[in-house]
């Protein structure tokens, strides 16, 4: 990778923001890339991801961040002077998303350099059902397992925000225990969906394959229910190699 990583997250967000993909609408959805060991690229507030640029991007400190992220109640004027302060750049006016403890606690994971997080209708359309958790714990044809991992990890519905975050993070946690890996794909319950990724077309790859799930999800219902793969089916595709081999062909390296 030779474009610096500022250049592929404003691209990165530019593809999850087409209005054609109907990933994200308006100021929906947010993005964030490592910029190095002490910070991180942001999405600020408000900002779109259809026509983000270098001035919609802020640049936060991750020490202070997760400082707050261990706080366990704060009001809102706290959360945003708390965004504010993190800000690494003196100068900068714009606010990090509010969604910037999620980022940075998600950015922190091994071998995550790149975070997207969209609204996409199809995957909301699954996770705004009364049977959200469990038709999303299915995992229903291969592809899907070879880029977006075994299993999402699913987040009951909570405040968007710190609250969000910390929810977040238990329930990776909890997945590592089953998968003993960090998840690929996030779902969070009447909100939305992230994508985590070494790289960047990485983010954009699993966001894509996860949309055709939703879509073909949708439709087993529609056939009756899904038939979905089995735990010695999911587990034989999760670790064979010449699936691998193929994936990182279409730039997931």
């Amino acid at each position: 990778m030779n474009e610096p990583v500022l250049d592929q997250l404003i691209a990165m967000s530019h593809t999850l923001g087409d209005p054609s993909l109907d990933y994200a609408i308006l100021g929906e959805g947010n993005t964030s890339a490592r910029a190095d060991d002490e910070t991180f690229w942001v999405k600020a507030s408000g900002a779109s991801l259809r026509a983000l640029d270098a001035a919609g991007l802020v640049r936060v400190r991750f020490d202070r961040i997760l400082d707050l992220l261990e706080q366990q109640r704060l009001s809102d004027s706290e959360i945003r002077q708390g965004l504010e302060a993190a800000r690494a750049d003196p100068g900068v006016r714009a606010v990090p998303s509010v969604e910037t403890f999620l980022h940075a606690m998600l950015l922190r994971l091994d071998g995550i350099n790149f975070v997207g997080h969209t609204h996409p209708t199809a995957v909301n359309a699954v996770l705004c059902s009364v049977n959200a958790a469990e038709a999303v714990s299915r995992m229903l044809f291969p592809d899907q397992i070879v880029y977006c991992g075994p299993a999402p990890a699913f987040v009951p519905y909570v405040d968007p925000g710190l609250p969000l975050a910390q929810a977040v993070r238990r329930s990776i946690e909890a997945y590592a225990e089953t998968w003993g890996q960090a998840p690929k794909v996030i779902m969070m319950q009447n909100h939305g969906f992230i994508a985590l990724g070494k790289t960047a077309s990485e983010v954009e790859n699993i966001t894509a394959m996860s949309i055709k799930a939703a879509r073909v999800l949708a439709g087993s219902y529609a056939m009756g229910g899904p038939h979905a793969l089995t735990p010695e089916q999911v587990d034989r595709i999760r670790t064979r190699p010449d699936e691998h081999y193929r994936k990182n062909l279409w730039g997931n390296r």
